[in-house]
């Protein structure tokens, strides 16, 4: 059965279906010892021979970690200074990467994997998945402020889209974003001049963190992890 070059790609751990895509039209991908650079190339992955440079790829075992993340450690595969959401996986073989951002600050809900076709899903807006965090900052937001995050506020990088703020009773602030923009919340905080303290995810679509100890994460199936974030669950 043929499938889309960058589908491949993207099952093979290399990128997401976008990042495979710029690999591709930058000539780095040969099938069957040939440049490709159409972005509707099929390929047969029983048959064919891609490679990227000399490395000859196979579709990885599909790994999906869902981690709380600690305060103190970034979401990158490898840093020069500080330790890494990967440090905390053990025995993993399987090249995966952390979805999204969580800055070095912050905690909570992360999920890592090699599956590029999720992590297009989760990451692009297309896909609608909100994300759910619970805010402690140096003061709350005034009803006036609440309401402009509720609209949009105008960022360097543009306007952001409404988000849902909640005031809890303990002083936190719960708010849930459908963007995956660098720093956001924070960004959105900072705006009106509220300095976050901590930063915490709680929640990815549905799925909500409830057990997993900070530094604990869990290995689930793809089916599993769809179930919770589309349809709700505990983790």
């Amino acid at each position: 059965m043929k499938i889309r070059l960058n589908k491949f790609l993207a099952q093979c751990g290399v990128a997401s279906r976008r990042k495979a895509e710029e690999l591709i039209l930058s000539g780095r991908v040969k099938v069957n010892g040939r440049v490709v650079r159409e972005l509707a190339f099929f390929v047969n992955p029983e048959k064919d021979e891609v490679r990227i440079g000399r490395k000859l790829l196979k579709p990885e075992r599909k790994v999906y970690i869902v981690l709380n993340k600690p305060m103190g450690y970034v979401c990158a595969v490898r840093d020069r200074w500080y330790p890494t959401v990967m440090d905390l996986i053990k025995g993993v073989k399987e090249r995966v990467y952390p979805v999204g951002r969580l800055d070095l600050r912050s905690e909570g809900l992360l999920i890592i994997t090699n599956d590029g076709e999720l992590t297009h899903f989760l990451t692009h807006p297309s896909g609608q998945i909100k994300k759910t965090y619970l805010v402690k900052g140096d003061r709350l937001p005034t009803e006036i402020e609440i309401k402009a995050m509720q609209t949009g506020i105008p960022l360097e990088d543009g306007i952001t889209s409404p988000a849902k703020v909640k005031i809890l009773p303990d002083g936190w602030v719960e708010v849930s974003i459908g963007e995956g923009r660098k720093r956001e919340v924070r960004r959105i905080f900072g705006y009106f001049g509220i300095k976050v303290e901590r930063l915490i995810r709680i929640a990815i679509g549905r799925m909500r963190l409830k057990n997993l100890k900070e530094g604990e994460y869990k290995l689930l199936s793809k089916e599993e992890l769809l179930h919770m974030i589309l349809r709700g669950g505990v983790i």
